[in-house]
């Protein structure tokens, strides 16, 4: 499988930055986790080809990209563009994006060929199958309903965790699996934030720390995303001073083949 982090930052020249202020993950140019940079910074080949978008939750920082990827290819779709995600995230959407005050409400639209999206809602902890993949979903802790995923072809099984805190129920699915390949998982905050991490959600490098010890997998590669970006620099630094073995930061367009 390949994976790229799309960017979604820039720096003064206008180039794209290492920082990440919106979330999107997509697999051999076909799959979307997250869209919140996915208008903005997929590639031609992307666009053409990404027809279905894996939602973790819906804060803004995962789904941003997501209308304007709509609005792009409304008139061009010839087959619905598939939301995947959980039941509570669908509500939110239609309630809070797609509600004709802040953007259309698509799933009510046609184009000349049909249906511009289709909504395909699943239960957390339940096992389905995107595009040419099959994919678990598991519980996170992140204060909204949130899903981490296990996705796997026929050669290799990711596992990413999406925003999350504390858990429990992710790494009983992950531990279940015989053949680990790779684990994303965030680490937004610095240690000097864990209150704010704590009431947020979110990982600082002290409870990534703990977390990972739950991982069965002890030589599996390890890869951070989701570090807030104006935190990026302190907690790159204090995840080196652990030392933990097989884990580095997950680089910004580089597209991985695992």
């Amino acid at each position: 499988m390949k994976f790229q982090l799309l960017p979604s930052t820039f720096d003064e020249n206008g180039k794209a930055s290492a920082k990440q202020h919106l979330a999107c993950i997509v697999i051999d140019d076909r799959v979307a986790i997250d869209a919140g940079s996915l208008a903005m910074a997929c590639s031609d080949v992307q666009r053409a080809n990404v027809r279905d978008i894996l939602l973790t939750h819906a804060h803004l920082d995962h789904v941003a990209g997501l209308p304007l990827f709509i609005d792009d290819l409304y008139s061009t779709l010839t087959e619905p563009l598939r939301i995947h995600a959980a039941k509570e995230v669908v509500e939110v959407l239609e309630r809070d994006i797609f509600n004709w005050s802040v953007y259309p409400r698509f799933s009510e639209l046609e184009n000349s060929s049909g249906q511009v999206i289709e909504y395909h809602p699943f239960a957390i902890g339940s096992e389905f199958t995107v595009r040419h993949l099959k994919v678990r979903s598991a519980a996170v802790n992140h204060q909204v309903p949130s899903a981490g995923f296990i996705i796997s072809d026929r050669n290799t099984t990711v596992a990413i965790s999406g925003d999350t805190s504390e858990m429990d129920e992710f790494w009983m699915a992950v531990n279940a699996q015989p053949g680990l390949a790779v684990l994303l998982i965030e680490c937004a905050m610095p240690n000097e934030m864990q209150d704010l991490a704590d009431m947020s959600h979110h990982l600082t490098p002290n409870t990534l720390a703990s977390e990972l010890g739950k991982l069965n997998c002890k030589n599996c590669p390890i890869f951070i995303i989701n570090i807030k970006p104006s935190y990026r620099e302190i907690v790159i630094a204090q995840i080196d001073e652990l030392g933990l073995e097989n884990v580095e930061i997950m680089q910004v367009g580089r597209v991985y083949d695992w």
